[in-house]
């Protein structure tokens, strides 16, 4: 019995500690939710108990290299309504209509919507949401919103980007850099019932958006504005598919310009450029929709690829100088075309043929047969050892999204036959952007560099939080050889296949091609220039390219001329001085002018003045952004170059009115 009582007194403890525990754990437990978790909690309910309303943050800023806007944020409103609120349902929708100039029933349909919150419509200019907030009509709620502005419509479009109805980036740098353009968006709690109404006196608390970081770009406006319109004219005079160029810095593969013409208006981007697709876009599928867009914003300087033909003869040139199987003595002959493994590949100049000619005369001439040579005495291993050696076999790491790919042969299948075609540029496919970048390497003492946009990443204070792309890298072609090239392509323009591209007082190496396409006998070209200033020391190196012209089609003849006008007052902006020869002091093109200011004159008096001094002019409508040459009116407003600039009697100075 005294066992039986001893048993149940240790039951009874064990109960009683196990609840006292349970009771000091339920005492901690209500401590830490009211004192440790009190704020969390109550912020909980508050939000279980309200309705929030986004604010959106102001998406930074793109900047050029000198800190101009070329992307920024416009402050104006979101208009929505709140269905449990209205009180007179068809008077919201027909006052929403009329100042919002939508269609009535399109508006009734939202406003008729029980959910929580029905946007009406984003992107309101505040003139139009301060018009709606003074009609006083209950339900309707008008928030902040952000409209993304490019203050210069098309310009270099394919390279910013844009973004979609939710500001975020979409495609080019603001898709790249979205992460620290697009900011975190803020929010506006309202109290509210569980019908969704608001409580009379209630609580709205408001957590403010953190804006977005400004980006600092390579791009420069001016040298942007340069190229834009020598592409517009060339693709008018040329009527070409489309017309593409860069320019970029091939010690630091900073991108000075990229522009792709035709192109679109950033600020309305699904807007169709062209005239016929437009006239029948209503019956077109979404696919071909889609499609049809994809390709108005496809940047061709690096989304697509091409046979780059004869400006790849730099590559296997710098390869045979390095791996010593040639020097600028080595003596070649041109018969007209050269047999490999029982084929027969022409020289460009076949049936006439070069004859005797040594390394430097057979670039300058770019004549195939040496190249085919050079590439024999190279051998495959090492003719692809060099393809590696100048990253042709790999993206460049441009800071854009959609970088494409080379198309190269597998080494185990190159034969005779695809060795001889590769050395003069065929048979294989690369994007502008690898070719310009390899080509950077060769003339700028062997470096390698990674072409590039971003520079830096700016905070709200404007402090600098972010630098990328420092310095060169890993030196992969000697000095000496670096130096044959530069001479060697010096001697293209000053007297081989690139002449047409000659500046007087400048230094300037250079490369053309004709690159027949896909398929053979197809009729249809791509002209290119490759080219670089000064020869001696180069500053800037720029490749442009001419897809499918009609008419004359060579890039000596046609691709040459459009690099030598952007170049002719892209030089003397950058501050490379030129140097005259004495024979070229004479010339007309020599003579120099200061430029006049003539903003806020009228344009027939500036065409009046320009005409007096024999200098060229480009009048460009605002209201169109088309050139006009006859019968324009307006009052300038803007110019290039700017006032005070040296330039040639025979550059060109454009000027805007509107």
């Amino acid at each position: 019995m005294k066992k039986i009582r001893t048993v149940t007194k240790r039951k009874m403890l064990f109960i009683l500690v196990a609840l006292e525990s349970i009771l000091v754990l339920l005492v901690i437990r209500v401590g830490y939710i009211q004192i440790v978790k009190s704020d969390w909690l109550q912020e909980k309910a508050f939000e279980q108990q309200t309705r929030d309303r986004l604010i959106k943050p102001n998406r930074g800023s793109i900047l050029d290299r000198n800190g101009e806007e070329i992307a920024t944020t416009k402050t104006v409103a979101s208009i929505s309504v709140i269905n449990a609120q209205i009180e007179d349902k068809e008077k919201v929708a027909k006052e929403l209509s009329r100042v919002l100039e939508l269609e009535y029933e399109y508006v009734l349909e939202k406003v008729n919507k029980k959910v929580a919150l029905e946007r009406i419509k984003t992107k309101v200019d505040r003139e139009v949401a301060k018009e709606i907030r003074e009609l006083g009509l209950s339900g309707v709620k008008i928030d902040e919103d952000i409209l993304r502005v490019y203050p210069y419509n098309n310009l270099a479009s394919h390279t910013l980007g844009f973004v979609g109805k939710d500001n975020q980036g979409i495609i080019g740098l603001e898709a790249k850099y979205d992460e620290r353009l697009k900011g975190e968006a803020g929010k506006i709690l309202t109290e509210t019932d569980a019908r969704g109404i608001e409580v009379e006196n209630g609580r709205e608390m408001r957590v403010e958006p953190i804006n977005g970081m400004n980006l600092k770009t390579t791009l420069d406006l001016t040298i942007q504005q340069y190229v834009e319109q020598t592409l517009e004219s060339t693709l008018e005079r040329t009527k070409a598919k489309r017309v593409s160029m860069i320019l970029m810095d091939p010690n630091t593969g900073e991108i000075l310009s990229m522009a792709n013409k035709p192109d679109y208006n950033a600020n309305d981007p699904f807007k169709i450029n062209d005239e016929e697709l437009e006239m029948v876009w209503d019956y077109l599928s979404e696919e071909e929709k889609n499609n049809s867009l994809n390709s108005m914003w496809r940047n061709f300087a690096i989304n697509d690829t091409y046979e780059p033909g004869s400006t790849f003869k730099v590559i296997t040139t710098i390869a045979g100088l390095e791996e010593r199987v040639v020097n600028p003595d080595t003596q070649f002959v041109c018969n007209g075309h050269t047999i490999v493994g029982g084929i027969k590949i022409k020289c460009w100049r076949s049936p006439m043929s070069h004859g005797n000619l040594n390394l430097v005369e057979g670039v300058m001439n770019s004549c195939n047969p040496v190249f085919m040579d050079i590439a024999d005495r190279l051998g495959t291993d090492n003719f692809y050892k060099y393809l590696d050696v100048l990253k042709l076999n790999e993206r460049t790491g441009i800071d854009l999204a959609g970088e494409a790919t080379g198309i190269l042969h597998k080494l185990e299948n190159v034969g005779e036959v695809e060795l001889a075609t590769m050395s003069f540029g065929q048979s294989f496919q690369i994007t502008p952007i690898q070719l310009l970048r390899s080509v950077a390497i060769t003339i700028n003492g062997g470096y390698e560099i990674t072409p590039h946009l971003g520079t830096e990443i700016i905070d709200l204070e404007g402090n600098v939080v972010e630098k990328m792309f420092q310095g060169k890298g890993t030196q992969v072609i000697s000095s000496e050889n670096s130096k044959i090239m530069r001479e060697t392509l010096e001697s293209v323009v000053y007297e081989g296949t690139g002449n047409k591209s000659y500046i007087p007082g400048y230094r300037i190496g250079g490369k053309t091609a004709t690159s027949e396409k896909l398929p053979r006998r197809s009729g249809k070209y791509i002209a290119s220039f490759l080219t670089f200033a000064p020869a001696d020391d180069p500053k800037v190196i720029g490749l442009v390219l001419i897809d499918e012209p009609v008419g004359a089609y060579y890039g000596g003849q046609i691709a040459g001329p459009v690099m030598k006008e952007v170049l002719e007052n892209v030089l003397p902006y950058l501050g490379i001085e030129a140097v005259y020869k004495e024979e070229e002091l004479e010339l007309e093109e020599v003579q120099k002018i200061i430029v006049e200011d003539y903003i806020g004159l009228g344009a027939k008096e500036v065409k009046k003045q320009l005409k007096a001094l024999g200098v060229a002019i480009e009048l460009i409508d605002d209201r169109t952004d088309k050139q006009k040459e006859e019968g324009i009116e307006g009052i300038v407003y803007s110019q290039i170059p700017r006032v005070g600039e040296e330039i040639n009697k025979t550059s060109k100075i454009i000027v805007y009115v509107k």
